[in-house]
């Protein structure tokens, strides 16, 4: 601290002006202590005024306790090794730009693919709708499609008859459910009425005859849906997604080639030929596509074609023969058709759940 910062009035305890001589001497001590500083360990705590007497004084030696410590810094900060500083200072400089050049990179890589996303998206609109007014031209596989066309017609009437067939599952249920109920209630009035009591036990007996061969048939007409099921909508789906797969790669093939057209009639300079020849590149790429999905749809179609006369083949015959032998009234006839085709019936009371999962 400098002198004129010090150089002050000063005030005793009473308030009243000290003398000049005295004036001196408290500046030599202020400026003493201003320089060496106090020593916490030999400095005193005054009770009383400047001057006053010794009885006020008490010595900081005599107090216990931790020694107090002061630093400018506060809080404390950590001193680097020397050169370490700059090390770490470059360590995080060169985390910092590799952090940059991988965001920067997966940005670039994330515009490229959007890019190529949004001109493939382009040519194909246009050439789509080139092809819808008639500007266009398309490339057309006659056979393919005819075969195409045909398991599309194919699939709409096999999901009418899994709809008949369900509808007919339905119906039956509840009539198989009504024939047990009634067959209940005939044994019950058996034997509350002594007077009819061999009418209604009989027809008792054949409601529950009807009954059970109707939880057989059942049995029978569920193999039959489910086949059907897995033939159209798993089956017959799997096809019809490579073929819609095929027919995008067509639509992407003749857009590239009608790019590669458009390019080939104009100028030909250097900036000209070199996007020629990546058009040529292209074009060719899509081409192998094209070419790769149509072979997939032939041999998919082929052997959807086999799996198909098979399994409606052996549906078909149960459908018939089930239904045959139910309304005919030959129970042992229905219970071998189950048999023949491996159709296991679940034991009465399998769908209902347990008394704990009542609980």
């Amino acid at each position: 601290m400098s002198k004129a910062a010090t150089m002050e009035i000063p005030i005793n305890g009473n308030g009243d002006s000290r003398t000049l001589a005295e004036d001196d001497g408290l500046e030599q001590d202020l400026q003493q202590v201003m320089v060496s500083g106090p020593n916490l360990n030999e400095t005193s705590i005054v009770s009383g005024g400047y001057g006053g007497t010794a009885e006020g004084i008490i010595p900081t030696s005599s107090i216990k306790g931790p020694a107090v410590h002061f630093n400018s810094d506060f809080p404390p900060r950590r001193v680097p090794a020397p050169g370490q500083g700059s090390d770490m200072h470059h360590s995080d400089s060169s985390q910092s730009m590799s952090a940059d050049q991988a965001a920067r990179g997966i940005a670039v890589e994330k515009f490229d693919v959007m890019k190529k996303w949004g001109l493939n998206t382009y040519k194909c609109t246009k050439q789509m709708l080139s092809e819808r007014f008639g500007r266009g031209s398309r490339t057309v596989d006659l056979e393919l499609e005819a075969q195409i066309e045909v398991l599309r017609d194919t699939k709409r009437k096999y999901e009418n008859v899994l709809r008949l067939a369900r509808a007919l599952t339905n119906h039956f249920y509840s009539m198989v459910q009504t024939q047990h109920a009634l067959g209940d209630t005939f044994a019950d009035l058996s034997q509350k009425s002594p007077e009819l009591r061999d009418e209604f036990g009989y027809n008792a007996e054949t409601q529950k005859l009807l009954c059970k061969n109707g939880e057989t048939l059942l049995g029978a007409i569920n193999f039959f849906v489910a086949s059907i099921n897995t033939l159209v909508n798993k089956t017959m789906e799997d096809t019809l997604m490579t073929i819609k797969m095929y027919e995008n790669a067509r639509l992407e093939y003749d857009a590239y080639r009608a790019d590669l057209e458009e390019l080939s009639l104009g100028p030909r300079d250097a900036v000209t030929m070199a996007r020629i020849e990546a058009a040529q590149q292209q074009y060719q790429a899509q081409k192998d596509k094209y070419e790769r999905l149509r072979s997939d749809v032939t041999i998919k179609l082929k052997f959807l074609e086999e799996n198909k006369v098979k399994v409606m083949h052996k549906q078909l015959l149960l459908f018939h023969n089930a239904i045959s032998a139910y309304f005919a009234g030959n129970q042992q006839q229905l219970e071998q058709t189950l048999k023949q085709f491996n159709i296991k019936m679940k034991p009465p009371g399998a769908d209902k759940p347990s008394w704990l999962e009542d609980q």
